[in-house]
């Protein structure tokens, strides 16, 4: 284990994690309609712990194999778009409260998840296994997102 290349991953998703920080759902997001089996607010916390700490395992596994194989670069390219969107979901839902924007977003890194688990994958089946849990919890989101917007048409801003 590279605790160097782990930490610097970890890190990007402290960005990220800091936007939830800086964020939070409040009294506007208890105030919308949402489906019977959103998940309980303590689980929020909980499953992005882990996703961050394996999708950090995940891209350090792949970066350590970047002089024996051509398609890490990309890969790893493809690690940092799905952080960045990840990153701009938060503010622009929870801090913007831009519902349809936050569904765009969604669908956006729902694609950027899905790429990297196949490239890392491909050059690591362990590292795409790690990212597997974190494609289930954004199609989670991404379905939670989309009834939310169906369902407070008053609400949703863009």
């Amino acid at each position: 284990m590279d605790f160097a290349l782990f930490f610097t991953y970890l890190a990007a998703c402290g960005a990220a994690a800091a936007t939830g920080a800086m964020f939070q759902p409040g009294d506007w997001y208890r105030s919308l309609a949402k489906p019977w089996w959103t998940p309980k607010d303590w689980m929020f916390p909980v499953a992005w712990t882990i996703l961050y700490l394996s999708m950090s395992v995940a891209a350090m596994r792949i970066a350590m194999l970047s002089g024996s194989d051509e398609r890490v670069g990309q890969a790893l390219a493809l690690w940092s778009v799905q952080i960045a969107l990840n990153t701009l979901w938060t503010p622009v839902f929870f801090g913007l409260r831009r519902i349809g924007a936050g569904l765009v977003i969604i669908a956006l890194l729902w694609l950027a998840v899905a790429a990297t688990l196949v490239a890392f994958w491909r050059i690591d089946p362990v590292a795409g296994y790690l990212f597997a849990p974190y494609l289930a919890w954004v199609t989670v989101a991404g379905l939670l997102n989309r009834s939310v917007y169906w369902r407070n048409p008053g609400a949703v801003a863009g």
